[in-house]
């Protein structure tokens, strides 16, 4: 950047930038925004000037960032997160405040681990409205780009800019209906029979699968679902097997029984994920204060 022009950019115009480089269209950023794409054209008419490249440069009916934007866009990301975080405002107060809080988890972490926070905003935040999407397997974006504003996973992104806690250990354990078949006996047992598993999105492998693949064998998936909720229904009244988390046994599990992976299986941690923007942002800060609550009170990690 020409030190001449630093002073001559306002902080709108870098928010313009970074909404241009997320979305890949002027027309997308302009909305997002809530200005018109002239606004945003000739934002970054200005920006170019000042750095001194073309930032967006078009491709097919598109456009795409040069170089010198993918290399700045970090920066800019970083000052402007940094800048969100000064205090303002009066102190936060949960029997006062009114906003939308989303909340990112897959059914097993939503019904495990929600209720009970459902249950601290009604008592003591009734103006706090929770909003509850599916995770995935949650990439940065979902943060970077405000699609939420905590995801509760076992997956933890892998970026700087993500802050995470760890709320509580589970384990995959093998549920089975004990009125259908015994509870599988040993490593043949668990690999001759038919199973229901989970794939949350196309071509991400289970990471159970993925153990069994170094040790050169598969399981035999006679049914395929994307959330945890399909499971018990199509479990019951069959001899096959559903490999779970150990505390599904409390709630959606409930009328199976279960007993222990036949391998070595490395237990997980389920996270709390947010970004780094909202890390001291009081109203943030109390709601993940209250996730970590109800955790804790289910023995889970409270770090």
């Amino acid at each position: 950047m020409k030190s001449v022009d630093i002073l001559n950019l306002d902080l709108r115009s870098l928010a313009t930038f970074i909404a241009v480089l997320d979305e890949s269209s002027v027309s997308r950023a302009a909305v997002r925004l809530g200005v018109s794409q002239s606004a945003v054209s000739h934002t970054l008419d200005r920006l170019r000037l000042a750095f001194g490249d073309p930032l967006f440069v078009k491709s097919g009916r598109g456009i795409v960032p040069t170089e010198y934007a993918l290399r700045t866009g970090p920066h800019i990301r970083h000052l402007l997160d940094d800048l969100r975080t000064l205090p303002s405002g009066p102190p936060f107060d949960p029997a006062t405040a009114e906003f939308t809080f989303t909340i990112a988890a897959n059914d097993y972490q939503r019904d495990l681990l929600l209720p009970g926070l459902v249950k601290i905003l009604r008592e003591q935040a009734p103006g706090i409205h929770l909003q509850v999407i599916p995770s995935g397997i949650p990439n940065p974006d979902m943060l970077r780009k405000e699609a939420c504003d905590l995801v509760i996973s076992p997956h933890a992104p892998e970026a700087t800019d993500i802050m995470q806690r760890g709320l509580m250990a589970d384990r995959i354990v093998v549920f089975y209906d004990p009125n259908m078949r015994e509870a599988p006996v040993g490593m043949d047992d668990y690999m001759k029979a038919d199973h229901i598993t989970v794939l949350f999105s196309a071509g991400e492998k289970p990471g159970l699968d993925s153990t069994l693949d170094t040790r050169g064998v598969q399981r035999r998936s006679m049914v395929t679902v994307s959330n945890f909720s399909g499971l018990p229904e199509l479990l019951r009244g069959t001899s096959m097997l559903a490999s779970a988390p150990e505390r599904m046994s409390t709630q959606l599990m409930r009328d199976f029984a279960y007993v222990p992976l036949p391998f070595e299986y490395n237990p997980f941690t389920l996270l709390m994920l947010w970004h780094r923007r909202h890390q001291t942002d009081p109203a943030h800060r109390w709601v993940r204060n209250q996730v970590n609550s109800v955790a804790a009170t289910m023995n889970g990690l409270n770090d």
